[in-house]
């Protein structure tokens, strides 16, 4: 596969819904896992919650989705869900628990930057330009929603994604630690990294 056969499209098509669950949960399990998983429960919270208006999927020839960027808004974010959707999907405790520990990992909005909320290539396409595909269209997304810079945040274990972002224009703004939650997501610090659209 190479860049020119695949499309960036607005959007998640509801018959890729369970495709995209999966491929988030690959590129965010080792973060979220202690608290979304076990795998079944998260790929079901996922499903649920992952909001169609809220990314980019990025398509091959065949049809099927090789990659993802989601983002947020004031009115939401790709794949956040709510207090009501934790409780659906692992009980009133379990809810409870996760979404205290979810919200203490952090829940922002940012109303002066249009804020990147996960990016996933498939596992078969990755060194094949779909990350750098996906970023593209995001800075042009923010672009024509008026917003002057483009926000994302990385873990530092993921070395590999900083990389790609650097290569793309995205420069740290700053770096915060995450004290005692090291112990339950596995990342010391998280990375906010911006670029200018």
């Amino acid at each position: 596969m190479t860049r020119r056969s695949i499309r960036i499209e607005q959007g998640l098509p509801d018959a890729l819904r369970d495709e995209a669950a999966v491929l988030y949960w690959q590129a965010f399990g080792g973060k979220l896992g202690r608290v979304l998983g076990p795998e079944d429960l998260a790929l079901r919270f996922l499903t649920r919650v992952m909001r169609a208006d809220h990314c980019l999927t990025a398509i091959d020839a065949e049809g099927r989705l090789v990659g993802l960027a989601g983002f947020k808004t004031r009115r939401g974010s790709f794949a956040g869900g709510s207090e009501a959707d934790l409780r659906a999907v692992y009980g009133q405790i379990g809810g409870r628990w996760r979404g205290l520990l979810l919200r203490l990992l952090g829940n922002e909005v940012d109303n002066r930057r249009f804020l990147l909320d996960g990016l996933c290539v498939s596992r078969r396409a990755r060194g094949q330009g779909v990350g750098s595909a996906l970023l593209e269209a995001i800075v042009a997304e923010a672009r024509a929603r008026g917003y002057p810079a483009v926000r994302l945040d990385v873990v530092d274990t993921n070395w590999r994604a900083r990389a790609l972002y650097e290569r793309r224009g995205f420069v740290v703004d700053r770096t915060a630690e995450i004290g005692p939650l090291r112990l339950i997501f596995g990342f010391n610090a998280a990375h906010t990294m911006v670029r200018t659209v």
